[in-house]
């Protein structure tokens, strides 16, 4: 069949871009309007990775009829979906449904109608346990994975009628008809959020660092980042305009340059600690005082792209001279101004003489201390996050004198149509300041650009955060170690909601702010499915509690 899968599922696409065909094996959906959250690997459907062409066309039809549910095969079906799921979530269909065709191949059946509700049952257990060598179960998946799996099965039966190459039979029921959610004992909405709050003894440690980091290191991190790509812009203009080599002044220029050095008092570049490997791997003697003399940094400063071999006889004396008086020290971040330690112990230096890579790894621990400052006192789910751009700060508002009222735009992805809706949330001063500074440390801050640069994982940001925190470097600034534990957007988001419900009147306020009471006319829709009764519960039950543990007043 030669139709516009594109077309029939009603999206649109950049000029120029190829259309997704429904009789082609691979089927690309870089379309107007996808999430930033969503990554590139499931914006590509890939069918050839079913072998058996007859399952190939099923997977394909099952598929359009999730994108396309208004069309007219589809509407018929009693049990098919009727609104048109997310990409993204057709995506995990579709690698589900290939991990099921793949594991019938593997067990000989060539036939849907093979399929037997013992084969339900053998497939949802592979899926669900994890087994050593010799069958023998030594772990379980999670409900998700569970779900999955029993879903794939329940759509072949829900969309039978629609398959023209391969079907289940027709009295095949499995788990009784009950929904894959049943099927996998995932808990309901009405049992409680799964998902739990951060542990206040990660939450404290943790929103210290980052307040820190924003409101203190962050301007002196603003400056680093000049630094750094004024280097950036002076390497490639070296690069690309440099003098040759065999330039008769070059010997003249270099020594100019080290005189500059001298004169002014500043120490010479750093080599790293891997450049040293490498020269001492290439026959350096460890006992040469210019082994750690970046020598190719004060040639660039001298206008050429690095400094010789040839020319190195010439100037060693020069070279090491003007290491007697100046002495040598890494690039960036030297003379750094004292700030006032966490701790409160006396001021220090915000930071010491930093090697390149250790700058660049500094500037994104400050990037990823203002996404946890963000993410902890807005609430915003990490697709909203990713939506942000530079810009979204809106104008600081005083409706009542002396009181500010801080906004930012951003859209809200889950739950809606394809491209998102536009919104603002209200958010606390920090977090305001935190976007100004991530805006600030942005490499091209142009109005509209993705503020984080695009998708992030924020695990991995986190790990990375935390070892920073409990290494030498955060301890010289009086910031206190963070025990291990998970910790994630959603726990985040669930710490906040929790925080927030506890106060008079803070359920309505809490399902406000977390987009739960939106309708499709912008109108407050209030949603029930959370458990408005639990949550209220909650707070009756805590009227007592202690101040909050996310008040930032309390954050030293």
């Amino acid at each position: 069949m030669r139709a516009d899968v594109r077309e029939l599922a009603g999206l649109c696409l950049p000029d120029g871009a190829r259309r997704p065909m429904f009789d082609e094996d691979s089927w690309d959906f870089t379309v107007i309007g996808l999430p930033v959250q969503m990554g590139k690997a499931s914006r590509r459907f890939e069918f050839t990775a079913i072998r058996a062409s007859r399952w190939r066309l099923v997977a394909k039809e099952l598929i359009l009829a999730l994108l396309a549910p208004q069309h007219p095969a589809v509407a018929a079906l009693p049990r098919a979906y009727r609104t048109p799921l997310h990409l993204a979530s057709c995506s995990a269909r579709l690698r589900e449904i290939v991990r099921l065709f793949a594991w019938l191949d593997q067990r000989n059946i060539s036939s849907l109608t093979a399929i037997e509700t013992d084969t339900c049952e053998a497939y949802l257990q592979f899926r669900r346990y994890v087994t050593a060598d010799n069958d023998t179960v030594v772990g379980e998946q999670s409900g998700t994975t569970g779900r999955g799996a029993a879903q794939s099965i329940i759509d072949l039966v829900d969309y039978r009628d629609l398959f023209t190459a391969d079907r289940v039979s027709a009295d095949l029921r499995p788990w009784g008809g009950a929904t894959a959610s049943t099927v996998a004992d995932m808990r309901s909405g009405h049992e409680g959020n799964t998902t739990p709050a951060v542990p206040g003894e990660i939450l404290q440690p943790m929103l210290a660092a980052a307040v820190h980091l924003v409101q203190v290191t962050g301007p002196h991190a603003v400056a680093l980042h000049t630094q750094m790509r004024q280097s950036n812009t002076t390497i490639r203009a070296v690069e690309k305009a440099g003098l040759p080599n065999s330039s008769p002044t070059a010997i003249d220029d270099i020594l100019e340059t080290l005189a500059d050095y001298t004169r002014t008092g500043t120490p010479l570049p750093m080599l790293e600690n891997h450049d040293v490997t490498r020269r001492l791997n290439n026959g350096w003697s460890p006992e040469d005082p210019l082994l750690p003399v970046a020598t190719s940094v004060i040639a660039r400063h001298a206008g050429y792209t690095q400094l010789w071999r040839h020319w190195l006889p010439t100037l060693r004396e020069h070279l090491t001279a003007a290491l007697e008086v100046v002495g040598v020290e890494p690039s960036f971040a030297r003379g750094a101004v004292p700030v006032p330690a966490a701790d409160g112990s006396g001021d220090i230096p915000w930071a010491l003489p930093l090697h390149r890579s250790q700058a660049v790894a500094l500037i994104g621990i400050v990037r990823t201390a203002a996404i946890i400052l963000l993410a902890a006192t807005s609430g915003m789910r990490s697709s909203e996050l990713m939506e942000l751009r530079v810009g979204c700060r809106r104008p600081i508002e005083e409706p009542v004198a002396g009181l500010q009222r801080f906004r930012i735009t951003s859209k809200i992805v889950k739950g809606q149509p394809l491209g998102g809706t536009e919104d603002e949330w209200v958010v606390i001063e920090p977090a305001y300041r935190a976007i100004e500074l991530a805006e600030h440390l942005h490499d091209d801050p142009r109005e509209g650009a993705l503020l984080f640069g695009g998708r992030f994982s924020f695990e991995a940001r986190y790990g990375s955060f935390r070892n920073w925190v409990n290494s030498p470097s955060a301890a010289r600034l009086g910031l206190a170690p963070i025990p291990e534990g998970p910790v994630s957007m959603r726990m985040l988001r669930q710490t906040l909601s929790l925080e927030m419900a506890y106060r008079p009147g803070g359920v309505l306020a809490t399902k406000i702010h977390m987009k739960h009471c939106l309708g499709h006319d912008r109108r407050l829709r209030l949603q029930t499915r959370w458990g408005t009764s639990r949550i209220a519960r909650r707070g009756e039950q805590a009227r007592s509690r202690p101040q909050s543990r996310l008040d930032p007043h309390r954050v030293p």
